[in-house]
């Protein structure tokens, strides 16, 4: 009975830190997180998506009941969503998109994407990331299927994050992703098993592996070009490969939720 115990206090522990680090809600654990408890509660990250994923859809629904329409609901979910993650991975793909687009050098890059200021191609990755997500979202329409894309979407979009920091090394031994250390591939793989089982859920397990295919097409790509510009990933290529994954899931949503509701 013990051993139960203390196997539920550890999972509590385990999606509370999730929660904390993805979010800015005040769930965090009640004792300071510990070396090494990061890389354990690698596996909650795609539990503490579906978090954000409920809070744009409730935001979505209370919209829609009021009478607004599918673009002004989308764009409070969107925003909901944006303001309870504190803009972590919007952040992350505004200094990428800047870093790799604007530095010549490693160097150089990386003295970028440390910089707070945002430049060009940070903004422009960030309109076209707003966009492309704002118009997924507003084209379902449909409250319960916007629900589901959302939950996809922020779910299956962090489940990757543990396998991309397992296997890409860090680009340097400060900074986030070099602190947060890297997961061991267990946990990496439930991590990714949560991610596939609601993709296989919301969108049908044919549907799904053809999901997961994009998304880990999109990983390899972002694996390759930051081990080939920097040397390896950065909190803020995590960002990046975060948002990039998203967007893909909501526009397969839309492509998909959309044609069976017209079935």
């Amino acid at each position: 009975m013990m051993l139960h115990a203390e196997q539920l206090h550890r999972l509590v522990r385990d999606l509370r830190i999730g929660v904390s680090f993805a979010t800015i809600l005040p769930f965090g654990p009640s004792t300071p997180v510990e070396d090494g408890e990061m890389i354990r509660a690698s596996w909650s990250l795609p539990v503490a998506g579906l978090v954000v994923g409920l809070i744009g859809a409730a935001v979505y629904g209370i919209a829609h009941s009021v009478g607004l329409t599918p673009g002004p609901a989308a764009m409070l979910a969107l925003a909901s969503t944006i303001f309870v993650t504190g803009a972590l991975h919007e952040d992350g793909l505004a200094d990428t998109a800047d870093g790799l687009g604007g530095g010549r050098t490693r160097e150089r890059k990386l003295e970028i994407m440390r910089d707070s200021r945002i430049g060009t191609y940070g903004a422009c990755a960030l309109v076209i990331s707003m966009i492309l997500r704002w118009s997924a979202l507003a084209t379902i329409a449909a409250p319960r299927s916007v629900m589901i894309a959302l939950l996809l979407a922020h779910a299956a979009s962090r489940a990757g994050l543990p396998t991309f920091s397992a296997f890409v090394p860090p680009a340097r031994k400060d900074g986030l992703s070099a602190s947060a250390g890297q997961p061991t591939p267990q946990y990496a793989a439930i991590a990714l098993g949560v991610g596939a089982i609601v993709l296989a859920l919301g969108f049908g397990p044919a549907k799904a592996i053809v999901a997961v295919i994009v998304l880990a097409a999109i990983g390899l790509i972002m694996a390759r070009l930051s081990v080939k510009q920097i040397g390896g990933q950065t909190g803020d290529i995590l960002g990046a490969f975060e948002q990039l994954a998203e967007t893909a899931v909501l526009l397969m949503a839309a492509a998909i939720l959309q044609s069976s509701a017209q079935l």
